[in-house]
């Protein structure tokens, strides 16, 4: 540890060899929050991101005397992200009280910053849902601290380090918490609490002014030309006013008209063959023309009765839905392939293994459990559809994970089965039905819904919806959407016989960068005969 000091103190003087002095130091990749949202690669930029200052200002602090060498030892402790679980393998003291999240003041002890985790890929700011702990309560590693709202579900978040809950600085129910932006302080002694009582971190006081400074714009001098007709020659005669009733008039002379009661056909247009034009106007109401009378005022009408509402606030998931799909639409050249699959044979096998499941006491098997097989069967025969795009290449997985669409009071989840095509139908409605349960109780993990390479929709059985199309949830290349099963009459083997049958119709949505049309028939077709020759499915 001495030596390390010596090394920094040393070298303070050659600024010139700085970077390539935190070059060489060795260290474990960590996680570490700033304000700017991003992971520091290194840990130069780990250290600055927490201190706030320049690496010629950190080692200057290092290197003078106000940082008693004796605090070298006290201080010595293993540096670890606010959330992360990496930690360096290295011990150093002489910048680890600011690396740490510590106030460089002298009045405050040695504290730690929690920031706000990055708990999905996709996340960038979050809720707090609950806290479970208060201030003053003591914390250790694994402890959960608080409930976080993702833009996917509800995360809870563990404590990493042992210590006292200082302060939360983030009250129960704040919303739209940057990543990175401090939520609570810990210290190690708990005589320490009460200082923090009034303490501001010095990163929610930076966010503040970086969150307002692009608001005010300097304003705009560009003039915008209101679009006005050319000037009009006073001297030349107009020509003679069509025939007939109609009156010609410009869309700005009619509108002035209209706001000021001026009826058209009292006026004579100076226009191109007669055509009333914003100059006859303003001279006919500068001379006092008949009928010029000025408009009943709108506020004189009668008003209409106020319309009666209630503002329903976004949910971090239902705005999260809104931007990708949005994204999905805009982006995504959809097109749709339907086609109606027969049934029956389906239905007769689901009544069979429903049969075997209730006398050894499993769970029944749904239509939608043998949908995401013959799925991910038909993913398995035709890969192509299992792929994402990307500017440089197509990605195709060879993983073939389902995701289920399941509607809650929260919003649309879509839960994932992983290698769908691996498992049996008793096993996928297992998982569909769990975690079913987990998005109506908002308590879906990450490792719940990441990860799909295709998705399946199904308004038809629970809401009987005859056939729709879904849209394509980025980064897959296509989702399928079923529709309520129905009765159809069908020709029979004779001239004149008639049977009826079930049938299903089905959609599947493509991006079309991905799958080509061809391609996306040739795996309807796939899904199609697992569907109507449902023990193909078993073999």
């Amino acid at each position: 540890m001495a030596s390390y000091a010596s090394r920094i103190i040393n070298h303070s003087k050659k600024l010139k060899d700085v970077s390539t002095l935190l070059r060489r130091e060795h260290a474990s990749t960590v996680r570490c929050f700033s304000n700017t949202n991003r992971a520091p690669l290194n840990r130069e930029d780990t250290v600055n991101a927490r201190l706030g200052y320049s690496p010629l200002e950190r080692i200057s602090k290092c290197s003078t005397n106000t940082v008693p060498v004796s605090s070298f030892s006290t201080a010595r402790t293993n540096l670890s992200s606010a959330m992360g679980r990496l930690m360096f393998g290295k011990e150093f003291s002489c910048s680890m009280q600011s690396a740490r999240g510590f106030s460089s003041g002298s009045d405050l002890p040695p504290h730690q910053e929690i920031g706000m985790p990055s708990l999905s890929p996709t996340m960038t700011e979050g809720n707090i849902a609950r806290w479970l702990k208060k201030e003053g309560d003591k914390v250790a590693p694994g402890e959960v601290l608080c409930e976080v709202e993702t833009d996917k579900a509800t995360v809870e978040m563990e404590c990493m380090e042992e210590g006292y809950l200082a302060k939360i600085v983030k009250e129960e129910g704040s919303k739209e918490i940057q990543v990175g932006e401090v939520i609570a302080i810990t210290v190690e002694d708990e005589e320490d609490i009460g200082k923090f009582k009034d303490y501001t971190p010095s990163s929610t006081a930076d966010a503040a002014p970086t969150k307002a400074e692009p608001t005010p714009t300097p304003p705009k001098e560009e003039k915008v030309e209101q679009p006005s007709t050319p000037p009009e020659p006073k001297a030349s005669k107009p020509s003679a006013p069509p025939t007939g009733d109609r009156v010609f008039a410009s869309p700005l002379a009619r509108k002035l008209a209209e706001d000021n009661n001026v009826p058209l056909s009292n006026i004579k247009g100076t226009g191109p063959e007669g055509r009333i034009v914003k100059a006859d106007i303003d001279e006919y109401l500068a001379s006092g023309g008949k009928g010029a009378t000025a408009k009943p005022s709108k506020s004189t009408d009668s008003k209409a009765p106020a319309l009666d509402y209630v503002d329903i606030p976004h949910s971090q998931i239902r705005k999260v839905t809104a931007s990708r799909l949005a994204f999905s639409k805009q982006t995504i050249p959809h097109y749709y392939l339907t086609v109606d699959t027969c049934v029956d044979k389906l239905m007769g096998l689901r009544s069979q293994l429903n049969s075997f499941q209730e006398a050894s006491g499993g769970k029944r098997i749904s239509v939608n459990d043998l949908v995401v097989k013959a799925a991910a069967l038909a993913l398995r025969k035709v890969p192509q559809c299992n792929s994402s795009w990307t500017d440089d290449y197509i990605r195709q997985f060879k993983n073939v994970n389902i995701n289920v669409a399941v509607q809650t009071e929260n919003g649309l989840y879509v839960p994932v089965v992983k290698d769908a095509d691996k498992k049996g139908l008793s096993t996928i409605g297992e998982e569909v039905r769990l975690l079913a349960q987990k998005a109506r109780e908002n308590s879906l993990k990450p490792e719940d819904y990441e990860g799909g390479t295709f998705t399946v929709s199904n308004l038809g059985g629970p809401f009987g919806v005859k056939q729709f199309c879904a849209v394509v949830n980025p980064p897959q290349a296509a989702i399928l959407a079923i529709g309520s099963a129905e009765k159809r009459v069908v020709p029979g083997n004779g001239p004149d016989q008639f049977n009826s049958a079930d049938y299903m119709p089905v959609t599947l949505s493509c991006d079309h960068r991905v799958v080509d049309g061809a391609i996306g028939a040739e795996w309807l077709k796939a899904f199609k005969g697992y569907i109507e020759n449902p023990e193909s499915m078993l073999l």
